[in-house]
């Protein structure tokens, strides 16, 4: 964590009215139709996240516009957990990627086909393993002590585990928040050793499915994923000629962003499927019968979801003025820069409602810590107490990515609207 306390003042950078969302005639935001405060009131209590479950309908169903059927889009639950989310996903997409016992049991309850559950992880347990195994999910594979623990449950239970080998990649996908291969990596068997682990997968017996290649995330730039997409499918065409059993699923990963700052460039997704979708074609030829998989979890309902926090109190010091608010980082650790930013940006923020004229103020949570920063010299309508403060792009990544616990507040209400 850095200390936003030691940053330089800067211009504003907010749109003071917030992204296009669509507002009744009062100026008050509406969500799902209805306006916002009389969401929160029913509600019960802010902090609060809202998801907007015609946006993440609208998104999934454009991608899907652009995408050849034979694509399948996954998604990704540890970017937002909700079941109430996860089922409305479960729904809409053709599988979900978990990352522990607990996300697949969400997956599970949601009603989606074990066979279109895959889980990913690179710590995962003997018992979590176990749960897999006997669940009937795919396995994504990320170690050579894995390999071995599912062989001794394979034969202890008399079925084998349904097996992908994920790869750390001998490259990254340049420009990505999060760089997820090349070079050492705590995800995946590394490239060199991809002949030996799939040996090692044919020696034990599992039944090895495809492969798991996931280079990055959030990225704004579509070229960079399409390089890492055809880097990605010729690795795995000539890795195919060393498996122990044809290719069934081909896991490209996802890597799309979503814009968090007035400067970020929205992704041109287009090009991006027009390259899946040639990659479909030649893997009809290359791989006859497996599925390309795409997994995404923050494009999907990032732009869905709404942090609303309530000003508490209102206070000048030294010529800056301070909306102090009942939501902090242990609500939304990502909005406050702490979740991985390099240099701390603002999320698109506004009040609700239309009052008279803008302001530059620093919003802050009610912690006792210079890092509980929601946003800084932000141009946003004039606020009184008592007034809801909105923070956009907050559908991936928030409350369950924050310390909730952190000095004991009340933890942030949820709703799918």
């Amino acid at each position: 964590m850095s200390d936003s306390s030691t940053l330089a003042p800067r211009q504003a950078e907010t749109n003071p009215s917030g992204p296009d969302w669509p507002r009744a005639a009062d100026g008050e935001l509406l969500v799902g139709g209805r306006k916002l405060s009389r969401i929160v009131a029913s509600v019960g209590a802010t902090p609060c996240y809202l998801y907007d479950r015609a946006r993440i309908a609208g998104t999934v169903a454009t991608l899907r516009d652009k995408l050849d059927p034979a694509i399948h889009l996954h998604y990704a639950i540890k970017a937002n957990p909700m079941p109430a989310v996860v089922g409305l996903l479960a729904m809409l997409t053709d599988g979900l990627d978990v990352a522990s016992v607990g996300e697949m049991r969400v997956a599970l309850d949601s009603g989606v086909d074990p066979a279109n559950i895959s889980f990913a992880g690179p710590g995962k347990t003997d018992h979590e393993l176990a749960c897999a195994h006997a669940a009937g999910v795919v396995i994504n594979i990320e170690s050579f002590r894995e390999i071995d623990v599912l062989g001794r449950l394979s034969q202890a239970q008399g079925h084998a585990a349904r097996v992908a080998l994920r790869v750390n990649l001998a490259f990254e996908l340049k420009s990505s928040g999060m760089r997820m291969s090349g070079g050492p990596r705590q995800f995946g068997i590394d490239a060199e050793q991809v002949a030996e682990a799939l040996q090692s997968i044919a020696a034990q017996k599992l039944a090895f499915e495809g492969f798991h290649l996931f280079a990055g995330s959030q990225n704004l730039r579509a070229e960079a994923i399409i390089e890492a997409q055809c880097r990605s499918y010729d690795c795995a065409l000539a890795w195919a000629k060393l498996a122990p059993a044809p290719v069934r699923r081909l896991n490209l990963g996802g890597g799309f962003g979503i814009p968090y700052a007035l400067r970020d460039s929205r992704l041109d997704a287009s090009p991006v499927c027009d390259n899946l979708n040639r990659l479909a074609q030649r893997a009809a030829i290359d791989l006859p019968g497996a599925e390309l998989t795409i997994e995404l979890g923050r494009y999907l309902v990032g732009e869905s979801g709404l942090f609303i926090t309530k000003v508490i109190d209102r206070k000048v010091s030294r010529g800056r003025t301070y909306l102090i608010v009942d939501g902090g980082l242990n609500h939304h650790l990502a909005a406050t820069g702490n979740f991985g930013q390099v240099i701390r940006r603002n999320y698109p923020v506004a009040v609700n409602g239309s009052p008279a004229g803008t302001e530059l103020v620093d919003i802050v949570g009610p912690l006792c810590t210079p890092l509980d920063m929601l946003a800084e010299q932000a141009e946003v309508q004039r606020a009184q107490i008592g007034d809801l403060v909105v923070i956009f792009q907050s559908g991936a990544y928030g409350r369950t990515a924050s310390p909730a616990r952190f000095l004991g507040h009340p933890e942030a209400a949820e709703a799918l609207i």
